[in-house]
């Protein structure tokens, strides 16, 4: 949708609603209020925006033309013939959504709503390293557009998500620890000789941050997401924004240090990491000295789920570590909630357990006032679900609208 394909990372402020009709004078801000998927009639918009009836009509005709604005019945009538009703149609582009884990790709399709049509989920070493990953995303993603019925004619932007720091303004990972080969990998430009539209790259606990709020927290404007898996990250909306920080690296929790751990040396060279006691290898390696076989994160759920009681303190343990850490992160932004996800998240209430035990106690009265600790909702699907909201983003926005509608006159 974007007539310069070379784009990484920006999302050009795209969800803003425009005040005032100064700002509604072209069709891509105009086309912003109908992105809530309330069918209007011309006449309820011209009356919203304070703009003529005829310069509506010219921009809602050129937003039907592109096919992002579509009939949606007709209003009742006072007399006469009833005046007809458009609304958004997510259906006129898909998004190729792609989520890269430590060991996993997952590839789907999805409309301009967010709505999956397809996918696929295939394991996938990231140590590989880029070229031979990104191959099969793109090799995956043809694949996937076919399933769903879809061409490259249809795709409005390619959204992936990567296990480790990304500079968003260009794409490019940034001395990703589990990454060998990838810092400073063009992905924007190899993805792009492949699938030829947008592509915008992000660290995949942003994205998850980004998915999980928008499909089950849209009211919460300071929300936390936290990803326990190999690693430990989180994501930062703050005030309705994604936060990144200077260099992409905001929300590093993993290298946060613990008290508890002053003998623990972790993997960056530091002790004390949270992520060399509360990750799931952590917790695998933490039962294995005990003499409960456990190799994995993997290893560990199935023991929690199988009433090992060792396994199940140790989760715990592991919750209240995490606690530690996010109770100064509550004191410091103050969310009204925080999700916690990721592969041991899985496990529920054990985690869950020892987080809420340590913040309820450390954090200050009024942060916690209202504060809400929950379990992922959107589970594995969250980073595919922030992958396709951070190319609507951009897409959508005002300005690549007005530009995609003047490019095809």
């Amino acid at each position: 949708m974007n007539p310069t394909p070379g784009v990484s990372g920006t999302e050009a402020g795209a969800d803003a609603v425009p005040e005032g009709a100064g700002s509604l004078s072209r069709a891509g801000d105009l086309f912003q209020l109908l992105r809530d998927g309330k069918a209007r009639t011309r006449a309820e918009l011209a009356l919203t925006t304070g703009l003529a009836r005829s310069t509506v009509a010219s921009r809602i005709d050129a937003l039907i033309s592109s096919g992002l604005v579509g009939p949606a019945g007709e209003a009742s009538s006072s007399g006469g013939r009833p005046p007809s009703r458009f609304a958004f149609n997510p259906a006129a582009r898909s998004v190729l959504a792609v989520d890269v884990g430590a060991t996993h790709v997952i590839v789907a399709v999805t409309d301009l709503g967010g709505n999956v049509l397809s996918e696929r989920r295939l394991a996938q070493d990231v140590a590989a390293g880029p070229e031979t990953v990104l191959d099969t995303v793109a090799a995956e993603g043809l694949a996937v557009l076919a399933e769903a019925g879809r061409t490259l004619k249809d795709l409005a932007g390619v959204g992936i998500g990567l296990p480790g720091p990304v500079e968003h303004a260009t794409g490019r990972p940034v001395k990703p620890p589990i990454m060998p080969g990838w810092d400073g990998f063009d992905v924007v430009r190899y993805v792009q000789r492949s699938l030829p539209v947008p592509v915008l790259v992000d660290n995949d606990v942003n994205i998850m941050a980004l998915g999980e709020r928008t499909a089950h927290w849209p009211e919460h404007e300071n929300f936390l997401f936290i990803k326990v898996a190999t690693g430990i990250g989180a994501g930062i909306i703050s005030s309705g924004e994604l936060q990144r920080g200077a260099n992409g690296t905001a929300g590093d929790l993993g290298h946060v240090r613990v008290p508890r751990g002053d003998d623990v040396l972790c993997r960056c060279g530091n002790y004390g990491c949270l992520e060399a006691l509360a990750s799931g290898p952590a917790v695998a390696a933490e039962l294995e000295r005990h003499g409960v076989p456990a190799r994995k994160g993997s290893d560990v759920l199935k023991l929690v789920s199988d009433g090992n009681l060792q396994a199940i303190q140790a989760l715990r343990q592991a919750g209240r570590d995490l606690g530690d850490v996010l109770a100064m992160a509550v004191n410091l932004l103050n969310p009204s909630v925080i999700v916690i996800g990721g592969s041991l998240g899985q496990a529920g209430e054990h985690l869950m357990a020892g987080v809420r035990e340590v913040v309820y106690r450390r954090s200050l009265p009024l942060a916690t006032t209202h504060l809400r600790i929950a379990l992922s909702v959107a589970g594995d699907k969250a980073a595919i679900l922030g992958a396709s909201r951070m190319v609507t983003q951009h897409v959508l926005s005002p300005a690549v609208i007005e530009a995609t509608l003047q490019a095809t006159g």
